[in-house]
């Protein structure tokens, strides 16, 4: 009997049935069905109702447990003896037995079998003892076992035994011709009561065995721990490392683990070094433990991702949930399949969490959350689509994702796509690929290429657009996706946004076999961009210059040397290789690199030195000196030799930049045009008239008279021929530029709360006394006419406001930034500081 909605373990069961829920990593019904077979009956009826598909995919027709199933299924809710009435063509011929297929037991069948074949019953019950029988229908039985009386889920009030019914029973086929057909019948309350009343023999049989109906999240957790000690025989699939410690063949446990059993590590599941599993927890097949992550009694389901440093307590986690970085679920929480418990969330005991919810950053949860959800982040962030490989960007993510964009373009357009170094990004390309030209868009491949050629080579080719996908910058867990426009740029807003539409909605076009699209590889990717590069950015003078250049083990070591070649320009050049093994750089991997680069430089007695991002899209100087130049100063730096080389025009920043950046502009005659901290923000100003100079202040540089793109290949070529040019060297440069008091803090702030948080900053804003003005180009900006500043900005994909102050010195910009840090606090409802 299979039709039960299990309504008391919702949300386990808002979108599967009761017995299909895992204990020890197997469906409940799966082990009843195991009993059966132990006990000889193979040939088995299961009745259905309650989404009664899932229950007949899962185990179609028995033979992989060897046994013989067919299926009855009801259109309305029948009771427990109609259900049986329901599949009675079934079970003429022979006596047969009933049970429950989300009760676990393995009570002894063939002896209650026995049992019945000598009392020679009508109908045998299946009796257990239980110490709080309030939820079962109490049966009296005889000194022979014959039954006397029935009560159908008493009060203490009428407790008069502890002998409940276990929903077991072994009957002789005439029995169904008591239950009316097609009606809602039960046997407790209805069948056995009018039986016992014309004097037919009813037996109870007095089990042994274990027998637990798990019918609320306590027994639930109960029936796990029992199977984890043995008080159930039950098969758990693994073998026994340790005493209690129950570990698949196929998963993989670091030997660094902690692990303290009775516990169960399912198949392909992946526990890291520094985790710590304790009593009682299941973890479920394909689930993923990482370092610092702590689970005690917590029942873990398949394909469950627990971030660093989460902590589990006695909960039971869904199905391809994905729990983050230092989030902690407390005791008695039940969180359903496919939510997403984000970084540093918590979620307060016996809070339950329905399927498809997304608990924010930082949020503390007290109230269960069943309706309401925040949904799904934006699909867009800082740096495209970003997550971790096969958590969050998975190969079926890039599917949905890639058939998304194809719809938003027409048939038989141009597509770029390229990657970085990094095996998850191939393999990940190819999903890209193939839904592309699904969807009938062409792709040209440009492969293993810096981010920039791709840019470079969308806006060129006519093409509809461009994807490229790389390891996130500092992160080797994780991979961006950047989806580009028809000028290489980032996709701006309203393209992002109907990309989400699509992809949310999953509506998405599939091409007739006729317009199934080609894949090509373009021959000359590298020489055509080297190519218009140098026609565009001038390098005279730069023969005799020596220079020291750091590829970083990323793919702008495919280009330099072309375009270095045709150049001829001395330089030393290292870590110029693909390092697929580590496609991103660490903070101390990068610190490391940059200090060699600095030796390099000054034991050379070179011009300056570079570093390339991986992707060649970004760059770090050193000057001649060996000393880095911050990405602030380096702005000013760039700036200045740009400036003073043109002497008029305009260069376009963040509203984020140093108010120096001004100054400098003033001094050569040139305008600033402040631009939104939006991704596509900074390009499209670029591409406008008189344009001689952008950057975004990390490290990131355009060229405009080549293209509106950063691009830091272009960046350091441009920056080639400005020093050989100018009679003075980075160090000196940097020197004449004033000093930088620019502070920032960021402040959490719930999402719900960023209205009221703006709100509060506009009308402070507002209310200052004269000699300010106030500027929403992005975010709030208040500009005093003292020169110092502050911007108030929330972040568009994460839970926080950024605060901005400068001022002449420290001491006034840190008086402005804790002033308006105040404000944005308490309107947040956070008290406390920032970080």
């Amino acid at each position: 009997m299979a039709g039960g909605e299990g309504t008391r373990l919702r949300p386990m069961t808002a979108n599967q049935p009761k017995p299909l829920l895992p204990v020890a990593n197997r469906p409940i019904m799966e082990h009843v069905l195991r009993l059966l077979k132990r006990h000889g009956v193979t040939e088995t009826v299961v009745t259905l109702q309650f989404l009664a598909a899932l229950v007949r995919n899962y185990f179609g027709d028995g033979d992989e447990l060897g046994m013989s199933l067919q299926y009855a299924t009801e259109d309305l809710p029948l009771g427990t003896a109609g259900s049986v009435k329901n599949a009675a063509d079934r079970l003429r011929d022979d006596r047969f037995l009933v049970i429950s297929g989300d009760a676990l037991t393995d009570i002894d069948l063939s002896d209650m079998v026995r049992f019945h074949r000598e009392n020679q019953a009508l109908v045998t019950i299946g009796l257990k003892r239980v110490p709080n029988p309030l939820e079962f229908g109490i049966i009296i039985v005889d000194e022979e076992g014959r039954v006397q009386r029935f009560l159908e889920k008493p009060t203490w009030g009428q407790v008069f035994s502890d002998t409940v019914n276990t929903g077991i029973y072994v009957m002789e086929p005439e029995v169904l011709d008591a239950v009316a057909p097609g009606e809602p019948v039960d046997w407790s309350s209805d069948v056995f009561p009018a039986l016992l009343e014309r004097g037919a023999p009813i037996y109870g049989y007095v089990a042994d065995g274990y027998w637990e109906d798990v019918g609320t999240h306590e027994s639930y957790l109960k029936a796990q721990a029992d199977a984890l000690s043995g008080k159930v025989q039950l098969d758990i699939a693994g073998f026994e490392l340790s005493p209690g410690v129950w570990v698949a063949d196929s998963a993989s446990v670091d030997p660094d683990a902690v692990l303290k059993g009775p516990l169960l590590i399912g198949a392909y599941a992946k526990v890291e070094a520094g985790a710590e599993l304790r009593e009682y927890t299941v973890l479920g097949n394909n689930a993923v433990v990482r370092e610092g992550a702590f689970l005690h009694r917590a029942v873990v389901h398949d394909n469950v991702y627990l971030g660093p440093g989460a902590h589990l307590r006695g909960c039971v986690i869904g199905k391809s949930t994905d729990v983050m970085a230092g989030a902690r679920i407390e005791e008695n929480a039940v969180v359903g399949d496919e939510c997403v418990i984000e970084a540093e969330a918590y979620v307060s005991s016996g809070v339950k969490v329905y399927p498809f919810k997304t608990i924010e950053a930082g949020a503390v949860v007290n109230t269960s959350v069943i309706w309401e959800s925040r949904g799904q982040r934006n699909l867009f962030g800082p740096r495209g689509v970003s997550g971790l490989v096969n958590v969050e960007i998975t190969a079926e993510l890039c599917v949905r994702l890639a058939s998304a964009y194809a719809t938003t373009l027409k048939k038989g357009e141009h597509v770029v796509t390229s990657r970085d170094c990094s095996l998850a990004a191939r393999a990940l390309k190819r999903a890209v690929i193939g839904a592309l030209t699904a969807g009938a868009i062409n792709v040209l491949d440009l492969e293993a290429a810096p981010l920039p050629v791709a840019r470079f080579h969308t806006a060129r080719e006519s093409a509809g657009g461009g994807i490229a996908l790389r390891t996130t910058p500092g992160d080797p867990q994780s991979v961006d996706i950047v989806i580009m426009d028809d000028r290489g740029a980032d996709l701006p807003p309203a393209a992002q946004r109907k990309l989400e539409r699509v992809f949310s909605r999953q509506e998405f076009r599939r091409a007739f076999p006729g317009e199934i699209a080609e894949l090509t590889y373009p021959a000359r990717a590298v020489e055509d961009y080297t190519h218009e590069l140098l026609r565009h950015v001038g390098v005279g003078g730069v023969k005799d210059m020596k220079v020291v250049v750091d590829c970083a083990g990323g793919t702008s070591s495919l280009v330099l040397p072309t375009l270095l070649g045709r150049v001829g320009v001395e330089v030393l050049t290292v870590n110029a290789r693909l390092d697929d093994v580590s496609p991103t750089e660490t903070l101390a991997g990068r610190r490391r690199d940059l200090q060699r680069l600095s030796e390099l430089v000054s034991s050379s007695r070179a011009a300056f030195g570079v570093r390339f991002d991986p992707v060649g899209e970004r760059i770090a100087l050193v000057d001649e000196q060996g000393q880095l130049i911050d990405e602030e100063r380096a702005l000013l730096v760039v700036l200045d030799l740009v400036a003073a080389e043109r002497r008029g025009g305009q260069v376009a920043l963040p509203v984020t930049t140093t108010r120096v950046a001004e100054q400098v502009c003033r001094f050569h005659g040139v305008q600033v045009q402040w631009t939104s901290t939006a991704l596509d923000a900074l390009t499209s100003a670029a591409a406008g008239p008189d344009m001689i100079f952008a950057a975004d202040g990390r490290g990131g540089f355009v060229v405009p008279e080549f293209s509106p793109a950063i691009d830091g290949l272009a960046a350091f070529m441009r920056l080639l021929g400005l020093v050989a040019r100018t009679r003075l060297s980075l160090s000196q440069i940097d020197a004449r530029i004033p000093e930088v008091k620019l502070l920032r803090r960021t402040i959490p702030t719930p999402w719900a709360a960023k209205g009221a948080v703006m709100r509060s900053v506009m009308e402070a804003a507002e209310a200052e006394p004269d000699g300010h003005r106030v500027d929403t180009t992005d975010g709030v900006r208040v500009a005093h006419d003292d020169g110092s500043w502050v911007l108030v900005l929330p972040a568009a994909a994460e839970p926080v406001t950024d605060l901005w102050a400068e001022a002449g010195d420290v001491d006034g910009a840190q008086a402005l930034l804790e002033r308006w840090a105040r404000i944005v606090e308490q309107a947040a409802g956070r008290p406390g500081h920032g970080t």
